[in-house]
């Protein structure tokens, strides 16, 4: 298989077929981020022929005879095969819309059973698509995107240089509910800073709320010292939140949040996971989180945070 790098995937894409589209980033300016600081490039389109050439090596790997006499031998069903492909990535929607709809036709050549197919986009990369193109990559399988939108807070978003404002992730998400593109948001806790989660969960909610994600999943922030906002911080530009601050944010986001969605926090950054379905669940998710702020110490928290490898 042909993998550049780190592969990063959503912790909900566990069972979906990996096949790499793209490496590293087109924004690649995000002050918090490192992710892709391994790749000796800032962003490559994988040829169509590397595709095509993993996806059959994935199709013999799952009709192996071998694999199956093994499984048979150790009493294991037989094996069948995904039903989701998540193309890897920072953001491969940036692909032209015909770009994506030859991946979808490959993927379906060589996984007639696949029922959709999933990335990382940017809110941007929405944007360079028109309607009539938005509807043919519905029509094609496109579904599931994750959208690393990481705040509605219109100063953070600058300081971080996201790239986009608050009324261009409402503008661009409106436009996948209208297509029918389905959606998952990524939220960034702590991204707004110290003294300022509260104004981060207020602004996101509000824009949140007017769209249709199926899943908000926060990730916390943590900051590497291979980071430009790391050297904002030793500039004196910039202070991180607390741990448990960053708690109380997430419970100030849960209790703004007033559209049916699953809220989650499931990643290797968030010392807590937990799931549940708003607002049914509202209370006992509010119910965990203060929990953790009267248990929890902020020095236990930040052993956490520090020792993290990388995300």
């Amino acid at each position: 298989m042909h993998f550049t790098g780190t592969i990063w995937r959503p912790p909900y894409e566990a069972a979906s077929l990996l096949i790499e589209a793209t490496a590293g980033c087109t924004h690649h300016r995000c002050k918090f981020c490192t992710l892709y600081n391994d790749l000796p490039f800032p962003f490559r389109m994988s040829p169509l022929e590397d595709i095509e050439a993993d996806l059959l090596e994935a199709q013999t790997a799952l009709h192996s005879p071998f694999g199956k006499l093994t499984a048979a031998l150790q009493g294991l069903p037989a094996r069948e095969g995904p039903r989701r492909v998540f193309l890897t990535g920072a953001n491969p929607f940036v692909l032209k819309a015909d770009r994506l709809l030859e991946i979808a036709r490959l993927v379906k050549q060589y996984f007639p059973a696949i029922q959709t197919v999933g990335c990382f986009a940017r809110v941007t990369d929405i944007s360079l698509k028109t309607d009539g193109e938005l509807d043919r990559l519905r029509a094609a399988g496109y579904d599931g995107l994750t959208v690393g939108v990481e705040t509605g807070d219109g100063p953070s978003l600058a300081f971080m240089d996201k790239g986009y404002t608050p009324e261009d992730i409402l503008a661009q998400c409106q436009r996948l509910d209208r297509a029918g593109i389905g959606y998952n948001f990524f939220y960034l806790t702590g991204i707004a800073g110290a003294g300022q989660g509260e104004r981060s969960a207020k602004a996101s909610a509000e824009v949140f709320n007017r769209l249709h994600p199926r899943l908000i999943g926060s990730s916390m922030l943590t900051i590497y010292p291979d980071s430009a906002l790391y050297r904002e911080i030793q500039g004196g530009n910039w202070a991180e939140a607390g741990e448990i601050e960053k708690f109380q944010e997430l419970k100030a986001l849960v209790s703004y949040l007033d559209i049916p969605v699953t809220f989650a926090a499931l990643g290797a950054s968030n010392a807590y996971q937990f799931q549940g379905r708003l607002p049914e669940d509202r209370e006992a998710l509010l119910s965990a989180l203060d929990r953790i702020i009267r248990r929890e110490s902020e020095d236990r928290l930040r052993s956490y945070r520090t020792a993290l490898p990388h995300l």
